[in-house]
């Protein structure tokens, strides 16, 4: 079996992450039929900045970043990008200046995440319709100007270099199905939106041993790299892959990207996501986000409501964080 190579990392998050049953959850999703045996990985435990699982790409990028000797991060995403605050973060962390290009116009009060973007030192762009890193270029040549040495973090932090990190986290899951915290999981579900995250599990499950299905919900509607998502998918895979040494090459069929819960689009809260976010709260105490992890849990609570798995099956909810985004979205969540 192919070893995953030693790569530039900073050492920025709290690892390994809690790993445990949802126990409360699956008695009562039981009432309504069987349940599998529910487990969940909580990258929002992870330690940067209120948790995420973006903290696992960045250990890659800025060990890469500092290894080249930039003084300078760049990156883009929405105005409540999860990642965008956790690399600001990571930067604050760092000793490096941050530039976020976020998409939309500055609202009249910063709130969730863009609030802690700020609070953080980030300097913002904003960037209109383009929230998905379209403007990063022009930033990165007028900081170069500047005299700034510049990392560009892409969209998401997804290049193989921030896939890494999940190739890693497969390696972490692993150690601990080893020492007992959870049956190997048949099933791993889990938000797929820029790659990264999809790419290194999937890469990881390779290298050591994870034999559970790599079952990613969709996120967004929208082309990445101008590409249809499952093709960007792949390709990032097929980079990951080489860098890590392994041999196989993947093709767009060898994936799980389920995209029946996309719903009204990105970031657009439905009933799925108000039901997700109660439910788990009420039964478990735990907080997901409308758009990312809200969305998954919604989808995975809708897959075993439909016995889309066996009482027999260990399903691994892989929460990914993302709670300041809730405090966002306060008018569409009231009332739960």
């Amino acid at each position: 079996m192919p070893q995953p190579l030693p790569l530039p990392r900073a050492e920025l998050g709290f690892f390994p992450t809690p790993l445990h049953p949802l126990t409360r959850l699956r008695e009562k999703l039981a009432h309504d039929g069987s349940s599998p045996s529910l487990f969940i990985k909580r990258d929002d435990q992870s330690g940067v900045a209120m948790g995420g699982n973006k903290v696992r790409k960045l250990e890659f990028l800025i060990g890469q970043a500092e290894a080249e000797g930039c003084d300078t991060i760049v990156t883009a995403g929405a105005q409540q990008s999860n990642h965008c605050r956790q690399t600001a973060a990571a930067a604050a962390m760092s000793g490096m200046e941050c530039h976020l290009v976020l998409g939309g116009a500055a609202p009249d009060e910063a709130r969730g995440n863009l609030l802690l973007d700020q609070l953080f030192g980030a300097t913002i762009h904003w960037a209109g319709a383009h929230r998905k890193g379209e403007d990063l270029p022009n930033i990165v040549e007028d900081l170069k100007r500047r005299g700034r040495k510049p990392y560009l973090v892409p969209y998401g932090g997804s290049s193989a270099v921030g896939a890494s990190g999940f190739v890693a986290a497969m390696g972490e899951l692993a150690d601990q199905v080893r020492m007992g915290a959870c049956p190997m999981p048949s099933h791993i579900v889990f938000a797929s939106s820029s790659g990264g995250t999809h790419a290194g599990m999937v890469v990881g499950a390779e290298l050591h041993g994870i034999t559970a299905q790599i079952h990613g919900i969709a996120i967004d509607k929208e082309e990445h790299g101008g590409l249809p998502y499952r093709d960007w998918l792949t390709g990032l895979t097929n980079e990951t892959a080489a860098l890590h040494g392994v041999e196989r090459r993947y093709m767009p069929t060898d994936f799980i990207l389920d995209e029946r819960f996309l719903g009204g689009g990105y970031g657009v809260v439905g009933e799925l996501e108000r039901e997700a976010i109660a439910l788990l709260a009420r039964c478990e105490g735990i907080l997901v986000d409308p758009v990312y992890s809200g969305r998954v849990f919604g989808a995975l609570v809708a897959m075993i409501r439909a016995g889309e798995f066996s009482p027999d099956d260990t399903v691994l909810f892989w929460h990914t964080g993302g709670a300041p985004a809730i405090f966002a979205y306060a008018q569409e969540l009231a009332g739960l």
